[in-house]
């Protein structure tokens, strides 16, 4: 299909068997070529001036017209030769700074000149990419604070992870990524069903997808209450025999009725018109050839849609057994609800000892959760944190801070859980504090209690 990129349009159909980091060059068609390795001549840009005082940006430096420009390219000549031609007439070019020569350069090559790299996937071009372009798929989360978050979630092989996000499966595919198809994931998802929309960008093999499993979070209440029960979803195909085989019955039945019905109109058609011609009765017959087409199809779609529902359904409850063992090596919150209620609910699943990381892209929601954590108890080193992030060029006598750099990046809370003790009540808690504490202390908590 027809590929269309930063104005560019090209069909990736020659690049198939190319190693990624391969340079390409559209020619005419669209096709891609790769590009020969040819040394550039810099003889024109020896001659620079010492500043940019004097240039004055009038827009009548440059000699060539846009028709001009138009009718070298309809002639085929190549983006290279078109950015010689346009410094050569350029009437400021040799005035300009030998850096301002360079920005020259570069600025025109991206324009004209056709060339596309095409490069392997990963979770920071990914996220970069999403970043820059589409923010609000992502809920406003910056690379950095991806990174962070796999750091601060101990992402590695082997693991168990719970993962919530609303970030059209970014963080789904970095934690994939970074754990290389060894462990467990859970996907928590709203709605109906799980959306991986990026995760499908980053090209993972089957492997990686088998140790998936996806969980809706309208069911994890009545998982956590041991309510939990799959009977709205069909059961196992053996078990629908009896009913499929009744529901057959029950179709042959409507079928020869049908045909019945059939026979009894063309009987009474042929009554009427005696005279009709063998041609029309090869059409009827035809129809009913299609008719029964049709039902042999719809009786396939019924099974077939009962068996997707049967491999839902089964693996709903593999998914829902790997919760119930509440032994998940880390939490990964990042979605565009609030993260109080899901962080409460979904760290019951946690082992003791485990990391969580929770992401929003405003401080308030995280604050609340952090006082909700502080009052249940469970956790330690809990840490709410935002990342400061500034671009820099480094680039010989010209390294510098980016003018334009991002206004936030989101905010975590991070967190490590522990054995919360339940069964104590708040008087033995007292008691507790009583016999521990010194007399002094002691005779002021009394105090207090009268």
């Amino acid at each position: 299909r027809k590929i269309i990129f930063e104005k560019q349009w090209f069909y990736l159909d020659n690049a198939i068997g190319h190693t990624y980091g391969t340079t390409f060059e559209v020619t005419s068609g669209g096709n891609l070529q790769p590009k020969q390795e040819v040394e550039e001549t810099t003889a024109e840009t020896k001659e620079a001036g010492t500043d940019n005082r004097n240039i004055v940006d009038d827009g009548k430096s440059q000699k060539l017209t846009h028709d001009d420009i138009k009718a070298l390219k309809d002639k085929g000549i190549k983006g290279q030769e078109i950015v010689q031609q346009l410094i050569e007439n350029s009437t400021t070019f040799r005035d300009k700074t030998e850096f301002a020569q360079d920005k020259y350069i570069k600025k025109k090559k991206k324009k004209y000149e056709a060339v596309i790299t095409i490069v392997k996937p990963s979770t920071r071009i990914l996220s970069t990419m999403y970043y820059a372009r589409e923010p609000g798929k992502i809920n406003h989360l910056r690379y950095d604070t991806l990174a962070q978050m796999l750091t601060l979630g101990n992402i590695r092989a082997g693991n168990k992870m719970i993962v919530m996000e609303t970030c059209a499966g970014l963080v789904l595919g970095a934690v994939m990524e970074r754990m290389g198809g060894y462990g467990s994931i859970i996907q928590m998802y709203p709605g109906g069903g799980p959306v991986r929309a990026a995760t499908s960008c980053f090209g993972f093999p089957k492997l990686f997808f088998d140790n998936l499993h996806e969980f809706p979070l309208s069911k994890v209440d009545s998982l956590l209450s041991g309510t939990f029960s799959t009977e709205t979803l069909p059961s196992e195909p053996e078990d629908n025999a009896l009913a499929e085989e009744s529901n057959g019955l029950t179709e042959e039945k409507q079928i020869s009725l049908q045909e019945t019905e059939e026979e009894s109109t063309t009987e009474t058609a042929m009554e009427i018109n005696q005279t009709e011609e063998q041609d029309t009765m090869d059409i009827n017959a035809e129809d009913v050839e299609l008719k029964e087409n049709k039902e042999k199809q719809n009786k396939d779609n019924v099974r077939e849609k009962q068996r997707k529902q049967w491999e839902r359904r089964k693996k709903l409850i593999e998914t829902a057994a790997l919760l119930r063992e509440k032994n998940a090596d880390g939490l990964i919150v990042a979605s565009k609800f609030h993260p109080t209620p899901l962080l409460l609910a979904l760290l019951e699943f946690v082992a003791p000892s485990r990391p969580f990381v929770v992401y929003c892209q405003y401080k308030e929601p995280l604050l609340e959760c952090y006082t909700k954590l502080r009052e249940r108890g469970g956790v330690i080193n809990l840490k709410l944190s935002e990342t400061w992030l500034r671009n820099y060029q480094v680039l010989p006598d010209r390294s510098h801070p980016k003018l334009t750099m991002s206004g936030g990046g989101g905010y975590l809370l991070s967190g490590i859980t522990v054995v919360l003790d339940k069964g104590k009540s708040d008087s033995s808690n007292l008691e507790g504090l009583k016999m521990e504490e010194p007399s002094s202390k002691r005779c002021k908590v009394q105090d207090l209690h009268c």
